[in-house]
C-alpha cells in the first residue's frame, strides 16, 4: 500500500477545537452566574483570547503552530473541570470536560502531528514525526502541570477579585511559558525525513548534526528485531522502532548529555529511530524504491 498523506486527524482536531470553543464559553457563563461582576468580565474574554491563539495555529500549521496547540488545547481539561466546581451544570460543564478531553487526545494524534509539520516541508520530502523519548514523558508532563496551574490559577485569582496572587501567578506562567515553549518546541521539531535522494533524520535533541543518507547506501529499513545491535537513535523511545540498515558506515554525531558533555560520535552501519507510525514510515521510504521488510 504506498504512502497517502491525510489531514483527517488535523481536521478532526479543528472541529474539535470548535465545539469545544463553543460549548466551553457556555460552561464559563454558567460558571459565572451569581459571583462578582469581574469574574465575567475577565474569564470570558480570556477563554476567547486562548480560543483565537489555537484556531491561529490549526489554520497556519507548521512546526510552531503543532507545540502552539500541543501545550494549550489540553488547558481546556482543566478550564473545563473548574467551571464544574464552580457551578456549572452538568449538562454545559459535563459537556465540555467531555468534548475538550475529545480534542486533546486528537491534538495528540500521529496523524494530527504529522499534517501539520507537513505543511512546512520544503519540495518532495515527507516529514515523520519521532515518538518522544520515554525518559522525558514525565518530566514535560510534570513541567506542563506547573504551567498549566499557574496560568489557570492567575486568571481565576484575578477573577476572584485578588489581583496581586493574580498577577503574580501570571508573571510565574509567562516565566514558564518561556523556557517550556521552548524545550517543547524542539519535540515539534524531530522527524524521519523521506526524501527524493535518501533519508533524513532531524532531532537535535538527540542529534548534534542532521543526520542524511543517500539512498543507494540504505540496504534496507525494517521494524526493529529485540537485541539488534544498530545504534539507537530514537532517544530511546518507547515501542516499536525502524532498523535502517546501510550499505557503508556514516558518521552519526550525538548531542552532548550528562556523560558526555561533549558530545560524540560514531560511524554506524545501521540505526534505530522512532517514528510516531512505524508502518506509515515503512511505506513512505517504500515509495522511494528503498528496501523494506
Amino acid at each position: 500500500m504506498p504512502y497517502r498523506p491525510t489531514n483527517a486527524g488535523l481536521q478532526a482536531t479543528r472541529v474539535l477545537w470548535l465545539a469545544t470553543a463553543l460549548v466551553l464559553t457556555l460552561a464559563i457563563d454558567g460558571a459565572a452566574e451569581g459571583r462578582q461582576a469581574i469574574a465575567g468580565t475577565v474569564s470570558t474574554p480570556a477563554w476567547w483570547g486562548v480560543c483565537a491563539l489555537v484556531v491561529v495555529a490549526l489554520v497556519v500549521c507548521g512546526p510552531v503552530a503543532l507545540t502552539v496547540v500541543r501545550i494549550v488545547v489540553p488547558t481546556s481539561v482543566a478550564v473545563a473541570g473548574v467551571t464544574v466546581i464552580l457551578g456549572a451544570s452538568a449538562m454545559r460543564g459535563g459537556g465540555a470536560v467531555a468534548v475538550a478531553i475529545l480534542a486533546s487526545v486528537s491534538a495528540f494524534t500521529a496523524e494530527t502531528g504529522e499534517a501539520m509539520v507537513q505543511v512546512a516541508a520544503y519540495g518532495d520530502e515527507r516529514r515523520l514525526p519521532l515518538r518522544v523519548p520515554a525518559a522525558m514523558q514525565l518530566p514535560m508532563a510534570v513541567s506542563w502541570l506547573l504551567w498549566s496551574a499557574a496560568s489557570l490559577g492567575g486568571f481565576l485569582a484575578i477573577a476572584a477579585d485578588r489581583a496581586i496572587l493574580g498577577y503574580g501567578l501570571l508573571l510565574v506562567a509567562c516565566a514558564l511559558t518561556w523556557i517550556l515553549s521552548r524545550r517543547f518546541h524542539r519535540f515539534s521539531c524531530r522527524w524521519l525525513v523521506s526524501v527524493p535522494a535518501g533519508i533524513v533524520v532531524h532531532d537535535h535533541f538527540v542529534l548534534a548534526e542532521t543526520l542524511m543518507v543517500m539512498r543507494p547506501n540504505v540496504e534496507r529499513a525494517q521494524l526493529a528485531l529485540a537485541g539488534t545491535d544498530a545504534a539507537d537513535l530514537s532517544g530511546p523511545a518507547a515501542g516499536h522502532a525502524l532498523e535502517i540498515t546501510l550499505r557503508e558506515s556514516t558518521p552519526v554525531v550525538f548531542a552532548a548529555t550528562a556523560s558526555h558533555p561533549k558530545g560524540r560520535a560514531i560511524h554506524a552501519t545501521a540505526f534505530l529511530t522512532a517514528p510516531s507510525r512505524p508502518g506509515r514510515a515503512l511505506h513512505a521510504l517504500a515509495d522511494r524504491k528503498i528496501p523494506v521488510s
